[in-house]
This record gives structure tokens, sequence and C-alpha cells, in this order.
């Protein structure tokens, strides 16, 4: 199956494993995707995440975090720069995500990292999503 958007497909994999309440959300693996799933458990977004081989493909294996209340931690997800439509940003443009408590991941030329490590590299770069 060829996707025209394997990070939309992955933001809307998360989305819908966290309304399930499923534990573990699996989906093909990429470098970007890997480089997303690092940043969210960096931020403490989701548990873990793991690259499993299933029969010649790599797998990645997002592992769901919620409250206690059974409350995902992730509430909000959006993909912002589209294959249609891409948003590139200044190092002195990039975004707050709900005044700072979500996060804008943003893929750079120094690689791909959080709003708030691009603004203190002084970089901007084409803004991903917005997670909170």
């Amino acid at each position: 199956m060829v996707l025209s958007d394997p990070i939309a497909d992955m933001l809307t994999r998360i989305r819908n494993a966290n309304q399930a309440e499923k534990k573990v959300v699996r989906m093909p693996h990429s470098k970007m995707k890997n480089e997303i799933a690092r940043i969210l458990k960096a931020e403490g977004f989701i548990k873990d995440y793991t690259v499993e081989n299933d029969g010649g493909k790599s797998v990645l294996n997002v592992f769901l975090k919620y409250t206690v209340e059974r409350e995902p931690v992730i509430q909000g997800l959006r993909r912002i720069s589209k294959p249609s439509c891409r948003k590139y940003v200044n190092a002195g443009e990039l975004p707050r995500v709900l005044g700072g408590i979500g996060l804008a991941i943003v893929s750079t030329s120094s690689g791909i990292m959080t709003d708030n490590e691009a603004r203190q590299k002084k970089v901007g770069g084409e803004v991903l999503c917005y997670i909170w």
C-alpha cells in the first residue's frame, strides 16, 4: 500500500488507538516516524517505542501512555505541513502550541526536533505537526 502522507497516517493511527484505549499501535517504520516517536517519548507523551522486523519489513510499535483515570496523555494531534501545502517558518516565527503546553515538531536542517529545541538553536524549518 502506497501512502501519500505517512506522517498523517502515523498521527491518525495514534489518535484512533488513543480513542480505543489501545496499549500499543503498530505502523510501518521509517526514519521520520522513528524520530517523531523518539521526541514523543522524550517529551513524555508515550511510554516507549520499538522497531521490529516482521516478515522482512520493519514495524514501529508505539506504546501509548494513559493517566490513572484512563485518560490518554495525548489530548490532540494535528498535521500542519501537508504534501499539498508545506508550512515553513523562520526561527523567530516558530509557533507555541497552547501557550507552551503542547509542542510543535519541526523538520530542520539539523534534524527533527521540537519547537523549543529549534528556538534554542535558532533554526527554522518545516512545521510537521502539533501535539498537546
